[in-house]
């Protein structure tokens, strides 16, 4: 654990993000290498430059789509990049021992969550119980979404809609609230397009 300023301000942060999606797509990408002496260097410790909440879809790993290397990333991956207790207890983890400056939020286009959580609110679909529960955590964040829409276009506002809905979540604990009074501490939200690996970043 590192309790020393972080290596990086939260804008340089993004800028490595940017840059590190910009190689992936331009088929320019740095890793995977195995490095052992990179791999010895991190038993001693961590200090990621960013912390990412993910979601589980195997097409968009972040430390691929950020090529990234070992250290660089914490991440925290479930369907539908929800949020729990476990996942805010990760965030703080995160920002109290790792001093990472930057938390991202990364949703995907044809989420699949986001899509059963649609269909439970304008088509009336069930799930099994676990799921049903996941469905609850992405379900209020949809509520602007014109049930008049077609389908497709309903999910690439509910991609987008979920993504800020975690975020404003992450910002009403007063642990956030706190680190980001600091100055230090930024959240950003972004979405993955599956096809190109593409990261658009989005406004605040």
């Amino acid at each position: 654990m590192s309790h020393d300023a972080p290596r990086f301000t939260a804008g340089e942060a993004l800028e490595r993000l940017r840059a590190g999606n910009a190689r992936f797509v331009a088929g320019t990408a740095r890793f995977p290498t195995v490095q052992k002496e990179v791999l010895a260097a991190l038993a001693k410790g961590q200090s990621p430059y960013a912390t990412i909440l993910g979601c589980s879809d195997s097409r968009v790993p972040p430390e691929l789509l950020f090529d990234a290397g070992f250290g660089e990333l914490f991440i925290v991956r479930l369907a539908g990049n929800v949020i729990s207790p476990e996942v805010t207890g990760t965030f703080q983890y995160a920002g109290t021992h790792l001093r990472t400056p930057l938390f991202l939020v990364l949703g995907h286009e044809e989420c699949g969550a986001v899509k059963a959580a649609l269909d439970v609110k304008f088509r009336g679909a069930r799930e099994r119980s676990r799921i049903e529960a996941l469905l609850q955590g992405i379900l209020p964040g949809l509520e602007g979404i014109d049930p008049s829409a077609s389908p497709e276009d309903q999910l690439r506002a509910g991609v987008e809609a979920n993504v800020r809905w975690t975020i404003r979540q992450i910002m009403e604990t007063p642990e956030a609230q706190a680190r980001a009074a600091e100055g230090i501490l930024q959240f950003h939200g972004a979405v993955a397009e599956i096809t190109t690996g593409r990261v658009r970043f989005l406004d605040p």
